[in-house]
């Protein structure tokens, strides 16, 4: 059960050469400053006169120029050392301020004319200095600065949020879905021929087995099980690549169509825009109708709410609960009724806009996609090509290696800290990073980004471990933390409707009694309602 909620001009670059001169001066007495440390300091002495009853009191402190300390720092240790009354407190801060900041000025205007000096005399060549400065001054100015042009993927964004909110909007769902049925059709090939792989291998190791301690050892058994292995992985790496390839080609494709598309829209005089693309039927039996239409009367359990949140200023959430399976939300269906592909099109709409959709799927420590549901979730992202974003393989690799920076330096971090006394959590959390730094712990997660799933574009992957099958968690859990966290990056990222597993669970047991679920599920909405509403709270003081 789920519920969802940017050139320089002629005259600028003479005014500049012409001032480049006392820029470079002035810039190389910083310059200096900054490099003569302790080597070439100036001491002056500081003098400050004050009347204390009849008592005329004068206070000389010597000071080293330059002058690298905090004047507060300064004040306090010359009020506490001389025994300073404190109605002359503010007076004596302000008259060492301004003595520091003349003086500082001095050496800076003295150490400003040396460097002018050695520029008349010839000793630095001007247009070395004057090229740098301009340099860095283009590059740090924004209105002087050369536009960035924009990359090929902010091009494709644009012009695909441009037509899909156009009456070609319908030409693009047309174009995807044939692609998406390719695809189908493809991945059923694969299917059969590993079933009749697998058939066949099992024919086989039925006759080795007969023959298992009368012509044939156990080590025969072993080799004719690694030859089938063998024999099932070189044909699932070949239909991979094959997959691969298509899909490639197809996101390659699709882009160029689309940009042809939007050029041909800005020219009114070309008649062939409004040529529709028609979609073969895919070769959809009745049971897969009939499987279609279950699968529509199966969604239709569910119920909603609108609720409000926050104390002053209320905000107004929609609230659905239904009872389906998590990838439901993420497969496409092969036939063309109309609520699939309105579904389809509402995705589309919003996948550039400030209004997304996103997933939370509950995984395993480790970031990969070969077993449990993440292998489910993959293949199901694999079945319709991705024509916006890098296939979910890349982004779990580039996520890997993400992981792995972020605790190469939590333990480079661990070493150069002195030793400090840790609870037992922590060294077990730290055990755990140092066993394999490769996973990711409880209450951590990843994201993935898709525009090629059904009705969402974000995908949040949450660690959990067996402690969420237990009835004891409490709001303190890693996974309601990691909750927690997801919702925070929805409330700042744009995602307005978050699905989330009612009971932190994807499948269903024996200890999961009515109890456990009711209790399960009011801790679930409480922290949820918790985290809306501190976020509301905070925009509330912002």
């Amino acid at each position: 059960m789920f519920f969802s909620f940017m050139s320089v001009s002629s005259f600028f670059l003479t005014a500049f050469l012409f001032e480049a001169k006392h820029i470079y001066a002035l810039g190389n007495a910083v310059k200096m400053r900054k490099n003569k440390g302790k080597t070439n300091t100036i001491e002056k002495e500081f003098v400050f006169e004050f009347k204390a009853g009849e008592n005329h009191c004068v206070l000389k402190v010597p000071l080293q120029f330059p002058f690298n300390e905090h004047v507060s720092d300064l004040h306090g240790r010359i009020m506490l050392l001389h025994k300073i009354p404190c109605f002359v407190e503010n007076d004596l801060k302000n008259r060492l301020v301004s003595f520091i900041e003349r003086e500082t000025l001095v050496d800076y205007d003295r150490e400003a004319e040396a460097a002018l000096q050695r520029l008349t005399n010839g000793e630095v060549d001007i247009n070395k200095v004057t090229n740098s400065w301009a340099k860095a001054y283009s590059e740090t100015t924004l209105e002087h600065a050369c536009p960035e042009e924009p990359s090929w993927d902010e091009d494709f964004a644009s012009v695909y949020h441009e037509l899909i909110h156009s009456p070609a909007s319908e030409t693009l769902l047309n174009l995807e879905h044939s692609y998406f049925v390719s695809v189908s059709e493809l991945i059923s090939e694969r299917d059969m021929e590993l079933k009749k792989l697998q058939e066949r291998q099992a024919v086989e190791m039925d006759k080795v087995m007969q023959e298992l301690g009368k012509t044939l050892c156990d080590q025969d058994v072993n080799t004719v099980a690694a030859q089938h292995f063998d024999a099932q992985q070189v044909l699932e790496n070949k239909w991979a690549s094959e997959l691969k390839q298509v899909t490639g080609i197809q996101k390659q494709e699709y882009q160029e169509w689309v940009m042809k598309l939007h050029r041909d829209l800005q020219n009114p005089n070309n008649s062939t825009i409004n040529e529709e693309i028609k979609v073969q039927p895919g070769q959809l039996g009745e049971a897969g109708e009939a499987g279609a239409r279950l699968f529509e009367e199966q969604r239709q359990l569910e119920e909603s709410f609108t609720i409000h949140l926050g104390a002053q200023l209320k905000t107004m959430h929609n609230l659905r609960l239904m009872r389906s399976d998590v990838l439901d939300f993420c497969k496409h269906r092969r036939h063309s009724s109309s609520g699939v592909k309105l579904r389809r099109l509402q995705t589309a709409l919003s996948l550039y806009s400030t209004s997304l959709c996103g997933l939370v799927l509950l995984v395993d420590n480790r970031v990969n996609s070969y077993s449990g549901i993440k292998r489910d979730f993959a293949t199901v992202s694999r079945e319709c090509t991705d024509f916006h974003f890098p296939r979910v393989d890349e982004q779990l690799d580039i996520i890997q290696q993400v992981v792995l920076y972020a605790r190469a330096q939590h333990s480079s971090k661990q070493r150069e800290q002195p030793e400090m006394p840790r609870n037992g959590g922590s060294e077990d959390k730290n055990k755990i990073i140092d066993r394999n730094s490769s996973n990711i712990l409880p209450g951590e997660f990843y994201i993935t980004r898709h525009s090629n799933l059904s009705e969402v574009h974000i995908v949040f992957h949450l660690c959990v471990d067996d402690n969420v099958r237990s009835g004891n968690i409490t709001a303190r859990d890693p996974a309601i933390m990691g909750l927690r966290n997801i919702l925070k990056v929805c409330c700042t990222h744009d995602i307005t409707t978050i699905t989330i597993p009612l009971l932190l669970v994807h499948d269903m047991s024996e200890e999961m009694t009515i109890p456990w679920c009711l209790k399960r599920a009011e801790l679930v909405f409480k922290c949820v309602k918790g985290h809306i509403l501190h976020h509301l709270n905070t925009n509330t003081r912002v």
